[in-house]
């Protein structure tokens, strides 16, 4: 992760990256809210992305599945107009694990759902 992109992520996102991945959505939700309702762009909408994300999740976790593939089709396009690797995260692994998790929903697939994880690029520091 290059100095630029290290200054961009406060503390609070890592936070909310280990939520995401312990699946604990609302509370991550409540993290990442909080840091994108303060961003500007580009952090804004790679947040919010994120932040869409966990909420589907969250919404798949008590069975709304409409709810869930509305808002991993939401996230899944704001994290696309990101770089593969963007603020120490593997946008196109969580891109790729999420759009496959959409169309398992959408094609009504319920057995092995596969949760994203966000993954972080080799040399990111949390």
């Amino acid at each position: 992760m290059n100095s630029n992109e290290q200054s961009i992520v406060p503390t609070e996102f890592w936070h909310g990256v280990e939520q995401f991945n312990q699946e604990q959505f609302y509370a991550c939700h409540d993290t990442l809210e909080a840091l994108w309702m303060e961003a500007t762009e580009p952090q804004k909408t790679f947040y919010q992305g994120i932040l869409q994300i966990a909420v589907a999740l969250y919404h798949l976790g008590n069975s709304n599945v409409r709810g869930a593939c509305i808002l991993l089709g939401e996230g899944t396009n704001k994290l696309s107009r990101y770089p593969e690797s963007y603020a120490g995260i593997d946008v196109d692994e969580l891109l790729d694990a999420s759009t496959a998790l959409l169309t398992q929903l959408q094609q009504n697939v319920k057995s092995l759902l596969l949760l994203p994880k966000i993954n972080l690029i080799a040399d990111a520091e949390p």
